[in-house]
């Protein structure tokens, strides 16, 4: 069965999961295509890409939240639609899309079968938590983006038939943790200086900050700067006494499968990570709504705070994909 499995390229949860799904893919014969689209991201697939595209990325800031004037500026129209027409959907038998735009405009146009598999398909569900304040905008949004004539999604929990929780990817499951003493930090949407301002402020903790705006390793007082790397990411998770990142995904499912005591500051204006906030807090992770000096007291509470969270997520990777096969023969 001749197959396109089409991948979000922003950011790094998208591409992590498909390091552990492509080879299951390839492991069911089939004829298969890869195709990435999006910037941002800091984690390769070793595996080749036969459609490699700008897409439409949302760029991250440094106050919190997107960057809407970049991310206006970056996004070419005539291109994105020039690549929609680009893609030989008619091609494929079967399109398994992550979230990706490009594939899944040309499929809608073309009236191709397109099935979601992402955690965004998980987060549109009627019985997945909902954040208090409504964003009917950025709702809009998600629901638009990557089109799909059928969805399985990826969430917290499993709230509903077809929402399976997180793909853990292998070299999670197989690292060694142990309680180190640092506490790891990935705040894509802030940068360097504003967070070593706020966590210069936690005295005695040291502080492991994994940033996406800078390119060389420093430190300053308690507080360690690197640049985004897979496997120093991994093992700084791995040993640390706590995580703090944004209400992304794939971060926050690994630091609770890690049993990593873990705090999430949604980005601001971004509808899937309000949505995630509201999921971890329900099912009681602590969340801040930004950082800023105001919130430096519940940051100080929850490093004096030794709670876990339980969570059970077996490695069900390979039974959705032969879900999704077989679904779709």
């Amino acid at each position: 069965m001749k197959t396109l499995y089409a991948i979000q390229g922003t950011g790094n949860g998208h591409l992590s999961r498909a390091r552990d799904i492509i080879p299951i893919l390839k492991k069911k014969q089939l004829d298969l295509d890869i195709l990435v689209s999006g910037t941002q991201a800091d984690i390769q697939i070793p595996h080749p890409i036969k459609f490699q595209l700008k897409g439409w990325s949302f760029i991250f800031g440094k106050k919190g939240g997107v960057d809407v004037w970049r991310t206006f500026q970056k996004t070419n129209s005539a291109r994105l639609q020039k690549e929609i027409k680009s893609i030989p959907v008619s091609d494929y038998d079967l399109i398994i899309n992550d979230f990706e735009p490009v594939s899944a405009w040309a499929s809608k146009l073309k009236q191709k079968q397109c099935v979601a598999l992402s955690h965004q398909s998980a987060v549109l569900s009627p019985n997945a938590p909902m954040p208090k304040k409504p964003d009917p905008f950025g709702k809009m949004i998600l629901q638009n983006y990557a089109p799909s004539t059928k969805r399985f999604g990826l969430h917290f929990k499993s709230y509903e038939e077809n929402i399976f929780t997180p793909i853990i990817r292998e070299e999670i499951r197989n690292v060694l943790t142990k309680e180190g003493g640092h506490y790891t930090v990935y705040l894509p949407s802030y940068s360097d200086k504003k967070i070593i301002n706020i966590l210069s402020k936690v005295k005695g903790i040291n502080w492991e900050i994994f940033s996406k705006h800078n390119h060389s390793e420093y430190v300053s007082k308690n507080i360690r700067i690197q640049p985004i790397n897979n496997e120093g990411f991994v093992q700084s998770m791995a040993t640390s006494c706590g995580i703090l990142c944004g209400a992304g995904f794939e971060t926050p499912a690994e630091a609770l499968y890690m049993k990593k005591k873990l705090l999430v500051i949604p980005m601001k204006g971004q509808f899937e990570q309000q949505c995630n906030g509201a999921a971890l807090q329900e099912m009681g992770v602590p969340l801040i709504k930004s950082l800023k000096i105001k919130h430096i007291d519940q940051l100080k509470s929850w490093v004096e705070d030794n709670s876990r969270i339980e969570v059970d997520y077996p490695n069900i990777t390979e039974s959705i994909i032969d879900q999704i096969l077989q679904e779709s023969i």
